[in-house]
């Protein structure tokens, strides 16, 4: 099995026809490696035959508050968010709409559990995000 890691996405991702503007629709099965915060995970992907990538995955349409984030009661908040996601994704998710974010290494797609749960849907319903869809993020300090 070949493994690309989060410095040749953009090579793996072309050998599936992904030229950066383009959106891979999935579902694109994944193992869950870990949860880094409310809104990023890290997984193993099977996007080819034999070709496994293992990048960080920010979930689409969501913003969550920051685990170094300015205020007390903001990395609370990004605590009880990570906490949120790890105790409801088993070991395999599924990637949908998935596109090259805007930092390297990163890819942006909605996240589902095998059971179909939304984990962004889940996060907002549950008061741990907000819908974000590009542009200045709100403040989580008052």
């Amino acid at each position: 099995m070949h493994f690309c890691r989060a410095g040749l996405l953009g090579l793996c991702l072309a050998a599936f026809g992904a030229s950066g503007h383009e959106v891979l629709p999935g579902p694109i099965p994944a193992e869950l490696v870990r949860v880094i915060d409310g809104d990023t995970v890290e997984v193993r992907a099977w996007i080819w035959p034999e070709l496994v990538v293992t990048t960080r995955v920010r979930l689409a349409g969501m913003d969550a508050p920051e685990m170094e984030g300015e205020c007390a009661a903001e990395r609370d908040l990004a605590r009880r968010a990570r906490d949120y996601i790890a105790a409801r994704v088993g070991e395999i998710v599924r990637l949908y709409e998935v596109r090259l974010g805007k930092y390297a290494g990163r890819v942006i797609a909605r996240v589902e559990t095998t059971d179909g749960l939304d984990l962004a849907a889940a996060l907002i319903e549950a008061g741990l995000g907000r819908p974000y869809e590009g542009g200045r993020r709100e403040e989580w300090c008052s």
